[in-house]
């Protein structure tokens, strides 16, 4: 069962680049970057919503979203930063070159975070074999986006 934690990723990849290019093709229609990030999450929204309707699980009680930290509450925020930016790149540069460029910055910052522990991410430190590989994304970035 564990190999399904290799093949989602991959999926939500491909994913991730079917919804570029049709928020992307909504953004020409309406001619509006951020009417089309919003018509995009309304969708998103219902379908989380009716997710939940259908959902066993049971809510936590208000209480304990209290005891919640803000910044656990962004995550919303940080979604709509990388829609919108999605919108606006996808037609300029196109999805290969978009989507090379945003997997080099989750790549470093991936790195980053598994190296100091941040947001409760397991601790793994920087190594030289992970160096190497960040340095051929990046020469495969270059790669992608040289014309």
């Amino acid at each position: 069962m564990k190999y399904m934690f290799y093949i989602l990723p991959i999926l939500a990849g491909v994913a991730m680049t079917v919804q570029a290019g049709i928020n992307a093709q909504l953004r020409a229609a309406i001619n509006h970057p951020v009417l089309a990030a919003f018509i995009s999450f309304v969708g998103g929204t219902l379908v989380l919503a009716l997710m939940l309707l259908f959902s066993k699980q049971a809510f936590p009680s208000l209480s304990a979203y209290s005891d919640i930290s803000w910044y656990k509450f962004t995550g919303g925020l940080l979604g709509v930063f990388v829609v919108t930016i999605v919108l606006l790149s996808v037609q300029e540069i196109g999805a290969a070159n978009m989507f090379v460029l945003i997997i080099a910055g989750q790549l470093f910052t991936a790195v980053l975070m598994d190296h100091f522990g941040v947001l409760g991410m397991k601790h793994s430190p920087i190594t030289l074999q992970k160096m190497i590989g960040i340095i051929f994304l990046i020469a495969g970035a270059w790669l992608v986006n040289r014309k």
